[in-house]
C-alpha cells in the first residue's frame, strides 16, 4: 500500500551494513519502489557524484532481479542519476526489505553520459566465486545488462 512505511536493510557478508525507514511508492508485480532520504550521515564523494543531505532516494527492489536500482535526487529535485547495487533478489515483507549487497555497484549519470562499473575489485575479494560460482555469475550477467541498458533501458526498466 502506497505511503506506509517500511525499513530497508542492506546486509554484506552477512552482516547488516545500513538500516534506514523508507516510505512505500508502490509495488508492481515482484518490484516494489519506496523513497528514502539520504540515509548516511555527512556528505559521501565518489568523484563522480556526491550523496549528501537533503538528497532523495527513489529505490528499485525486485523478488526475481539480482539487482536495485536507486534513483539519486537532489534536495532541488534535479536527478543526479542511478546508483545501482548488484544484490540477491530482495526478501520484501510486510515490514520492510532486506537485500544482500554483492560488493559490485553501477552508476549512470543523468544525462547517460557516464555509465561506470564499480567495486570490481572488492568483488572478486570477497571470494564469492570460489564459495557460491552460481551467485558470482549471476551478479556479473546482471553487472553486465545494467551495464547496457544504460540511461535510456534504466528509464524504461523503471516504467
Amino acid at each position: 500500500m502506497p505511503g506506509r512505511s517500511v525499513e530497508i536493510t542492506l546486509t554484506k557478508a552477512g552482516r547488516t551494513k545500513i538500516r534506514y525507514p523508507a516510505e512505500v511508492l508502490g509495488e508492481h508485480g515482484d518490484r516494489l519502489s519506496v523513497r528514502a532520504p539520504w540515509a548516511a550521515e555527512g556528505i559521501r564523494d565518489f568523484g563522480f557524484v556526491r550523496f549528501e543531505p537533503g538528497d532523495v532516494f527513489v529505490e528499485h527492489y525486485w523478488r526475481d532481479r539480482w539487482f536495485t536500482v536507486k534513483e539519486v535526487w537532489s534536495a532541488d529535485g534535479t536527478r543526479k542519476g542511478w546508483y545501482c547495487d548488484i544484490t540477491r533478489p530482495a526478501v520484501i515483507g510486510d515490514a520492510g526489505v532486506v537485500v544482500e549487497d554483492l560488493d559490485l555497484d553501477l552508476w549512470v549519470s543523468a544525462d547517460g553520459s557516464e555509465v561506470l562499473r564499480l567495486d570490481e575489485d572488492e568483488f572478486a575479494a570477497s571470494g564469492l566465486a570460489a564459495s557460491d560460482p552460481e551467485a558470482a555469475e549471476r551478479a556479473v550477467a546482471a553487472l553486465d545488462a545494467l551495464a547496457s541498458l544504460g540511461r535510456e533501458g534504466l528509464t524504461e526498466l523503471l516504467s
